[in-house]
C-alpha cells in the first residue's frame, strides 16, 4: 500500500514538473498569422477586424509610388557660408605678395567668388549632375528650401579648370601658382541627409496615406472569398498590426496562464487515463517514469526546434513516439500518448488543423505497422506507409484548400515532400533509441526477446553441448508455451524466450538429470537429501549463470518461478 502511495505521489510530482517545463518552453503570445495566396480562396473562417485597420496600397502599387517619388525627389543641400568666407579671406591674403597687382588679385577673387555663388559640390554629386540624374537641388536657407538648377555647378577640379581656362595671361598664371589657388577651392554645397530623409519620409507618408479604414467589428473576408489585391493588403496590414500590438502590450501576460492551464489539463487527462484504463502500467514505477519523461522530452524538443525553425515542423518524426511506446507497453497506451503529444505540439504549429490531421494518421499507421516490432524490415515498411500517407493526405488537404493541383509540385510545396522523406528516414533511429531505453530503464523489448530466442546465443549453445536432453526439453517447452501464449493473446516472444532459458542451471550438473543420462544414474550413490539438493540447486545455478550472462530480469524470473 505504501509503495503504491509513493508511486502515485512520484507520478503527480513528475506531471507537475512536466507541465511547468512544457509551458516554459512554449513560445510567448505570438500571432501565428494565416497562410493565404493572392488570387486564391480564403481557407479559414470569417475574419473580423478586432480594431480599426487602415486600407493601405498593395505592395506593387506602393512600390510604384515610392519609385516615382524617388525618381522625382529633389535632394536638400546647405550652403556653407562660413567655409566660403574663410576661403575667400585666405585667398585674399595669399594674393598679397610682391609682383601681384591689385587688379590681378581682385579679378582672381571675383572669379572664385562667382564659382562659390554658382556652387561647388563634391565629386559624387558632380558625377550625378553630369549624368543628368540631378538637374536640380534644393538649397536650404533659413529653413526655406529654394530649388536651384545644377547647370552651373562645378566640382573642385572643374572649378580650377574653369579658372585656368578663363584667366589665361601670364600674370594670372603666376599669381594663381604663387597663391596656390587650388587649395582655396572646396565644396560649399553640402548634402543634408537628415533633412532629405525627413522630407522624403513626409512625401512617402502623404503619398501612401490610407485610402480608407476597416472599422472595428467589420468583416475583413469570408470563407471561400478570393483574396483580391485589396484584401491581400488589408490582411497583411492586419497581421503586422497584430504583431506590433503584441510586442507593445504591457501588464499581465494572460496567454501564459492559458498555456499553463491547457498543458495542465492535458497532464491531468493523461494521469487519469493511465490510472483508470491502464492500472497495471500505472503501478509500474519505472514504466510511468519512462512514459512521462519520454513524452515531456519529445514535446520540449519539438518546441525548441520550432522556436528557431518554424518551417521544420514536418521534419520531426512524430511517428517515432508511438513506435517506441508500443515496443515497451501496448497499442492503446501508445495511441493515447501520441494524441496527447500531438495536441500539445499543435500549440506551436502554424496550421494546427493540418498538423493534427497528418500526425494523427501517421501515429495510427505506425501503431498498426509496429504492433510487435521484431524485425528491421518492419521499420522500413512502416516508414514507407507513413510517407505514403503523409503525401496523399497533404495532397488532399492542398487540393481542398487551393481548388487545384497545378502548383503542388512545381510551386512552393515540393519542399514539404522532401521533408516527409527525411522525416520517414529518421525513423530508422528507432532501433538505436529502443536499445538505449532498454539499458537505461531496464526494459526488455520484443526485439531483444527475438535475439535471445536465437539458439546460437552462448548460453543456449552451452546448454545444447552440455545437456542435449535438457536442450530438447527446453525447445519443446518453448513451442508449447508459445502456442499457449498465442491462444490467450499473451506475449508470445516472452514465453518462448523464458522457456528456452528456464533450465540453464542444469549445465553445471547435466548427468544428475534424467533427460541427460545414458545408462548410469549418479543419484544411486547419493542419499535422497543429497540428490534433492543437487536437483533443487539448478534454480540458483541458473540464476547465477543468467546474472553472469546479463540476461534481462524477465528471463531470470522464469528460472526462479518454473518450480513454483
Amino acid at each position: 500500500m505504501e509503495k503504491s502511495t509513493n508511486t502515485n505521489l512520484i507520478i503527480i510530482v513528475m506531471l507537475i514538473v512536466a507541465t511547468g517545463l512544457i509551458t516554459f518552453c512554449l513560445p510567448g503570445k505570438t500571432f501565428q498569422g494565416y497562410t493565404y495566396t493572392q488570387g486564391k480562396p480564403w481557407g479559414y473562417a470569417m475574419l473580423t477586424a478586432p480594431f480599426d485597420i487602415p486600407i493601405e496600397y498593395d505592395s506593387a502599387t506602393a512600390h510604384r509610388i515610392t519609385d516615382s517619388i524617388n525618381a522625382h525627389f529633389v535632394k536638400i543641400y546647405r550652403n556653407d557660408f562660413a567655409v566660403v568666407s574663410k576661403k575667400l579671406s585666405g585667398l585674399n591674403k595669399a594674393l598679397e605678395k610682391p609682383g601681384i597687382g591689385a587688379d590681378t588679385r581682385q579679378a582672381i577673387v571675383m572669379k572664385v567668388s562667382r564659382l562659390y555663388d554658382d556652387g561647388i559640390v563634391d565629386n559624387e554629386t558632380y558625377d550625378m549632375i553630369v549624368k543628368g540624374e540631378m538637374p536640380e537641388v534644393r538649397i536650404l536657407d533659413n529653413k526655406v528650401a529654394n530649388v536651384v538648377s545644377t547647370q552651373k555647378m562645378n566640382s573642385v577640379r572643374e572649378a580650377y579648370a574653369y579658372l585656368d581656362s578663363t584667366l589665361t595671361s601670364s600674370s594670372f598664371k603666376n599669381a594663381m601658382a604663387a597663391a596656390s589657388v587650388y587649395s582655396y577651392l572646396t565644396p560649399n554645397l553640402q548634402y543634408d541627409s537628415v533633412e532629405t530623409k525627413k522630407l522624403l519620409d513626409d512625401a512617402y507618408q502623404k503619398a501612401l496615406a490610407p485610402q480608407g479604414i476597416v472599422q472595428t467589428g467589420e468583416s475583413i473576408i469570408f470563407p471561400g472569398n478570393v483574396v483580391t489585391p485589396e484584401k491581400f493588403s488589408i490582411l497583411q496590414t492586419y497581421e503586422r498590426m497584430m504583431r506590433q500590438r503584441q510586442m507593445h502590450t504591457s501588464g499581465i501576460d494572460y496567454s501564459i496562464l492559458g498555456q499553463l492551464t491547457f498543458v495542465g489539463i492535458m497532464m491531468m487527462v493523461l494521469y487519469y487515463f493511465m490510472r483508470l484504463m491502464r492500472p497495471r502500467t500505472f503501478r509500474n514505477r519505472r514504466k510511468m517514469i519512462f512514459l512521462i519523461s519520454f513524452t515531456t522530452l519529445f514535446v520540449i524538443i519539438v518546441e525548441v526546434v520550432i522556436a528557431f525553425r518554424p518551417n521544420y515542423i514536418y521534419l520531426i518524426p512524430f511517428a517515432l513516439l508511438p513506435i517506441i511506446i508500443t515496443t515497451f507497453t501496448d497499442t492503446r497506451t501508445s495511441f493515447f500518448l501520441h494524441i496527447v503529444v500531438v495536441v500539445l505540439c499543435s500549440l506551436v504549429a502554424k496550421d494546427q488543423a493540418e498538423f493534427i490531421i497528418l500526425q494523427f494518421m501517421a501515429g495510427n499507421i505506425a501503431i498498426v505497422s509496429i504492433k510487435e516490432l521484431s524485425r528491421r524490415s518492419q521499420l522500413a515498411r512502416c516508414a514507407f506507409f507513413i510517407f505514403l500517407m503523409y503525401s496523399l493526405m497533404y495532397a488532399a488537404l492542398y487540393v481542398m484548400r487551393e481548388g487545384n493541383m497545378q502548383n503542388i509540385f512545381m510551386g512552393g510545396s515540393w519542399h514539404i515532400f522532401v521533408m516527409f522523406v527525411i522525416n520517414c528516414a529518421v525513423l530508422s533511429f528507432a532501433y538505436l533509441l529502443i536499445f538505449l531505453i532498454e539499458k537505461f530503464f531496464g526494459f526488455t523489448s520484443t526485439v531483444t526477446l527475438v535475439e535471445l530466442s536465437d539458439i546460437n546465443t552462448p548460453e543456449l549453445r552451452a546448454l545444447s553441448d552440455a545437456c542435449p536432453g535438457t536442450f530438447q526439453h527446453s525447445l519443446q517447452v518453448a513451442n508449447l508455451s508459445a502456442e499457449a501464449a498465442h491462444s490467450i493473446n499473451a506475449n508470445v516472444q516472452l514465453a518462448r524466450a523464458g522457456a528456452l532459458y528456464h533450465d540453464i542451471g542444469k549445465i553445471n550438473n547435466p548427468a544428475f538429470f534424467t533427460e541427460n543420462q545414458v545408462g548410469v544414474n549418479p543419484h544411486d550413490s547419493l542419499t535422497p537429501e543429497q540428490s534433492a539438493r543437487i536437483v533443487i540447486n539448478h534454480v540458483t545455478d541458473g540464476l547465477k549463470r543468467a546474472d553472469k550472462a546479463r540476461l534481462p530480469q524477465v528471463i531470470s524470473d522464469f528460472i526462479t518461478q518454473h518450480h513454483g
